[in-house]
């Protein structure tokens, strides 16, 4: 085992090296653009591949050529890079294509700015592109996590023959801290991809393809994709709790807004207030099992977002409506402080004495 000073987008960079991808295509966008600057040079040192396209769109769709031919790839951008994407996504999706894309999002709607946000959860979870598809999408809280989870996203996105999403934010793309990076990782050979366009010589065609005209085919071809995400809902629920055991007043929080919320959590706890942190590490699929286990002697929850509350929603239905649940979020690329959250959980607490 190394270990590595690194900031969150260099160890993106890194973990996408590690985990065999030898091409990537970007544009640049703050709060990312470390992420092709790293891949700039570390790319041609492994042999690979990296191209600054013209655009996000055209990066996204060499993309897809590229995942057709079965080699892992990846892209990143920034909020309004990533709604240029969202065409190219959903033909990644619709042709069951794997790929790695990263969002370190900032503030927005519109241009918004460059400081950290989480308003793009809506955007990530629930679709951002036209038609019935899915991304999974993985949320970092760390430095670390955006190392291995940039690892498990590249295995997901294989498994599924589907896109993958990873999502951090400007603070944690610029932070530094230490990473552990394992010494037998940087494999150069991923799983076969029988689907593959590698040429059809001895063998039969492989069709990459999200066109059907026939509505029928097209239902067909739906309704295989929607077991498929089913079973992914069924199998990939990934979560983390903290002093969850006996709590009264459960936050749910993630990426930079967990952070927080988890010294708010041991500060409440200091005043003998018992609240607990329930943090989705998977967004989709939503850890519902997890939460409403979490959630079995809570009286009520506190959602803690950067962003207008994106999550309450998913919160709601992940207890089936049968707690109150509560918001506390900051908007364009304000970061809520411990303290702040703390105000807000012993508001609550007065309210459930």
């Amino acid at each position: 085992m190394k270990t590595r000073l690194m900031k969150g987008n260099e160890a993106v960079g890194e973990a996408a090296v590690s985990a065999g991808c030898r091409h990537y295509y970007g544009y640049p966008i703050t709060p990312q653009n470390e992420i092709p600057e790293y891949l700039s040079y570390r790319m041609p040192e492994v042999g690979g591949v990296f191209i600054q396209s013209e655009s996000e769109i055209a990066a996204i769709n060499m993309v897809y050529g590229t995942s057709s031919t079965g080699a892992r790839v990846m892209t990143s951008s920034s909020s309004p890079g990533i709604s240029l994407k969202a065409e190219g996504i959903s033909y990644l999706a619709g042709s069951e294509l794997p790929a790695v894309i990263v969002n370190m999002m900032r503030g927005g709607p519109g241009l918004g700015g460059i400081q950290p946000a989480q308003g793009d959860y809506f955007q990530a979870v629930k679709g951002g592109g036209h038609g019935d598809y899915r991304v999974i999408v993985l949320a970092a809280a760390s430095v670390q996590e955006l190392y291995t989870f940039t690892l498990l996203a590249f295995d997901l996105a294989d498994r599924y023959r589907n896109p993958v999403m990873l999502l951090g934010d400007g603070l944690l793309g610029q932070m530094m801290e230490e990473v552990e990076i394992p010494q037998d990782l940087g494999d150069d050979n991923p799983p076969g991809k029988p689907w593959a366009v590698t040429g059809c010589r001895g063998r039969g065609r492989n069709i990459i393809n999200s066109l059907y005209l026939d509505p029928h085919k097209l239902e067909a071809h739906n309704r295989k994709l929607q077991e498929k995400y089913k079973g992914i809902m069924e199998r990939e629920q990934r979560f983390q709790e903290h002093h969850t055991e006996d709590c009264e007043l459960l936050l749910v929080a993630y990426g930079t807004a967990a952070r927080v919320s988890r010294g708010a959590v041991d500060e409440a706890r200091a005043l003998g207030i018992k609240a607990g942190l329930f943090r989705p590490q998977t967004l989709w699929p939503f850890p519902n099992r997890g939460l409403k286990e979490a959630a079995r002697r809570a009286r009520a929850l506190l959602v803690v977002e950067m962003s207008s509350g994106q999550m309450v929603e998913d919160v709601n239905l992940g207890v089936q409506c049968r707690l109150p649940v509560h918001f506390y979020g900051r908007m364009g690329g304000i970061v809520p402080s411990a303290g702040e959250v703390l105000e807000e959980i012993k508001r609550i607490e007065g309210g459930l004495a």
